[in-house]
């Protein structure tokens, strides 16, 4: 049997703990709120973030990264992207010498603008071989009623890949592989990004053909940067970027989607922020997308006006206007 470890307490850290914990993974979650897994380990319950849903009995918290990591075969980071270095080097004495490291977080890094699995491969001194990536269209309240999603496990080395893929293999929780984890990491960090500018549109009552081009182009600038960066063109067309773009961008549980919506119904980012109890790793990764496009020589508008938005009080209004007063290029697949 293998054993993992779920390094975070939060929605999504919690319930791909639940799916490790029911596909016969033998499953421990770290938390560093001592009320969180007390609650876990004797209620079976998240009441913070899962209220009301069943855990299994299997699964098993601790606040101690040892006793957490203790013969792991895969350390899974499920932390806002922006707390990850420091978490991982704390943890780094910790982290048993074969163990797979594995990223669920969607964000590029502020101020290096890297990938979360080039975070991981920094601070904690592994190969790319070690490292692997979920990433797809996993909207977690779906997700933590067992209803039917897909995925994609993303690893350089083909093997490691299949093991994390049996190692949370499902029924109701298909998985497929891919080697193209640079495609994998910006299609996930990059839609939250579109997403809230899909809200942003939704809040203002624009319709549903802007909100499809903005879709529809929000792909090609997705496209535009992985292909900068050396990703498979095809990727972009599957779960990790098409599939988790439109899940993420249509529906109202998508969190990047509902921040954007409340700013395009006209709240302060500050009110926004009051009242969004889970991180929407787009607002603060945009500004490290748009950094970083700006390094490749890559033109993406879009990320352009929701950094504009989110971080500059632009008015939305004047968002739209900057959008659709551009020169259109001709419609190419990825232009």
């Amino acid at each position: 049997m293998s054993r993992a470890v779920v390094f975070g307490t939060g929605s999504w850290g919690t319930t791909f703990a639940m799916i490790l914990a029911e596909a016969g993974t033998h499953t421990t979650l770290w938390g560093r709120r001592a009320s969180v897994v007390d609650a876990i380990n004797e209620r079976h319950e998240n009441p913070e973030y899962l209220p009301g849903l069943r855990l299994p009995e299997s699964l098993r918290a601790t606040t101690d990264p040892a006793e957490a990591m203790e013969g792991a075969d895969f350390v899974v980071l499920a932390v806002p992207a922006q707390t990850l270095r420091d978490n991982l080097a704390a943890w780094k004495p910790h982290l048993p010498p074969d163990a797979v490291l594995v990223s669920l977080m969607k964000g590029i890094e502020r101020g290096t603008c890297k990938r979360m699995s080039e975070v991981i491969c920094e601070v904690a001194g592994v190969p790319s071989e070690r490292v692997a990536v979920v990433s797809g269209p996993n909207l977690v309240p779906e997700l933590a009623r067992r209803q039917p999603a897909a995925a994609v496990v993303a690893c350089s080395d083909e093997e490691v890949a299949r093991r994390l893929q049996d190692a949370c293999h499902l029924p109701s929780f298909r998985t497929y592989t891919n080697p193209d984890v640079v495609g994998v990491e910006l299609g996930g960090a990059v839609k939250n990004v579109i997403a809230l500018a899909v809200g942003v549109a939704v809040g203002m009552g624009l319709g549903d053909n802007v909100a499809a081009t903005l879709m529809t182009r929000g792909l090609a600038e997705i496209a535009r940067l992985g292909a900068a960066l050396g990703a498979d063109q095809h990727t972009f067309a599957g779960l990790a970027g098409m599939g988790d773009l439109v899940a993420t961008c249509s529906s109202p549980l998508s969190r990047n989607r509902t921040f954007g919506e409340n700013l395009g119904r006209g709240m302060t980012l500050a009110e926004v922020v009051a009242v969004t109890k889970q991180t929407a790793e787009g607002v603060k990764s945009c500004e490290s997308v748009l950094e970083l496009a700006r390094k490749h020589d890559v033109e993406m508008p879009i990320t352009e006006v929701v950094v504009g938005v989110v971080h500059d009080g632009m008015a939305p209004s004047e968002a739209a206007m900057l959008l659709m007063s551009r020169t259109p290029k001709p419609e190419r697949y990825g232009v």
